[in-house]
C-alpha cells in the first residue's frame, strides 16, 4: 500500500494498476531488421522494460481472437498501450467499438507512435490523424513544453534520440487538452509528440517516438514517460456524467 499526499489531503493507492500493451506483432515477423531489434516483439520489449514499475502487465496481439482483447481482458484492463503500424485496417470493427466504449467509461489509453493512424485513436479524436513523415534516421531531441505535468516526472529539460522516424506538422488532430512535448528532429521539422486529451471520462496520452526499426523502446526515458503516463492515464477520473432529461432545482 502507497500513501501519498496532495495538498492537504491523504490519498490511498492499494491496487496494482492494470496494464494491457497491444501491438499487431507484424513487422517483427516478417521484416528482419524489426525482428532483429525486437525479436520478440515490441509488446514483449515495452512489457521487460515496464516491469520494474510494479504494474501489472499482460500483452495481446492481433493474431489472438478478438485480438487479445476480450471483454474480460478489456473489464480487467486499467490503462491500454497501444501500438499499431502495417495493419489498422485489419483490426475488427467490433473490437474497436468494444474498447472505444470502455475509454469513455474511464479506461485510460496510451498511443505510441504509428498508433495515430489507428481506427480507435482516429474514432476519439474525431480527425484524420494524418501527418508528415520521413524515414531518414535523424536524431530527435523531445522538448518538455510543461515540465510541471506528472507525465515529465524524474526528466531533464529534453530526451534527446540519436535515431527516430521523422514526423512533422501539419498533425490533423484537435488541439490537445495538454501539450506535454515538442520534438525537433535533424531535418528541421517540429511535432506535437507528447498530447494529451480527455474523452467524457477517459485519459489519453498520444506519444510519438518508437518506429520499428530503431531501439526506442529500451531507452530508459522513454520508458520512464510511458510509465508516468500509465500512472497519469489510471488515476481517478471524477464523477460518472448524467445525461437526459432534468428536472429542474427549483
Amino acid at each position: 500500500m502507497i500513501k501519498a499526499v496532495i495538498g492537504s489531503k491523504a490519498f490511498i493507492e492499494a491496487r496494482i494498476i492494470r496494464v494491457t500493451i497491444w501491438n499487431e506483432f507484424v513487422a517483427e515477423r516478417t521484416d528482419p531488421e524489426v525482428a532483429n531489434i525486437y525479436p520478440k516483439g515490441i509488446h514483449y520489449a515495452l512489457a521487460e522494460g515496464l516491469a520494474p514499475y510494479g504494474l501489472r502487465i499482460r500483452t495481446a496481439t492481433l493474431d489472438m481472437p478478438e485480438h487479445g482483447l476480450t471483454e474480460q481482458v478489456i473489464n480487467d484492463t486499467d490503462v491500454l498501450i497501444w501500438w499499431g503500424h502495417l495493419a489498422h485496417e485489419e483490426v475488427d470493427d467490433l473490437v474497436v467499438e468494444c474498447v472505444y466504449q470502455k475509454v469513455l467509461q474511464g479506461m485510460g489509453l496510451i498511443v505510441l507512435h504509428s498508433g495515430h493512424f489507428s481506427k480507435l485513436f482516429q474514432r476519439l479524436m474525431g480527425t484524420t490523424c494524418q501527418l508528415r513523415w520521413r524515414e531518414a534516421n535523424e536524431r530527435e531531441i523531445l522538448w518538455v513544453v510543461d515540465p510541471s505535468h506528472s507525465i515529465t516526472e524524474g526528466l531533464g529539460h529534453y530526451i534527446e534520440l540519436q535515431q527516430e522516424e521523422t514526423y512533422g506538422e501539419f498533425f490533423d488532430i484537435p488541439a490537445p487538452d495538454e501539450l506535454i512535448f515538442v520534438g525537433w528532429f535533424q531535418g528541421g521539422e517540429v511535432f506535437r509528440s507528447g498530447c494529451t486529451f480527455y474523452r467524457r471520462r477517459g485519459k489519453i496520452f498520444y506519444f510519438q517516438p518508437g518506429h520499428e526499426t530503431h531501439p526506442t523502446y529500451y531507452n530508459k526515458e522513454i520508458l520512464l514517460v510511458i510509465a508516468n503516463a500509465v500512472r497519469w492515464a489510471a488515476s481517478p477520473h471524477g464523477a460518472e456524467p448524467v445525461f437526459g432529461n432534468a428536472k429542474p432545482l427549483e
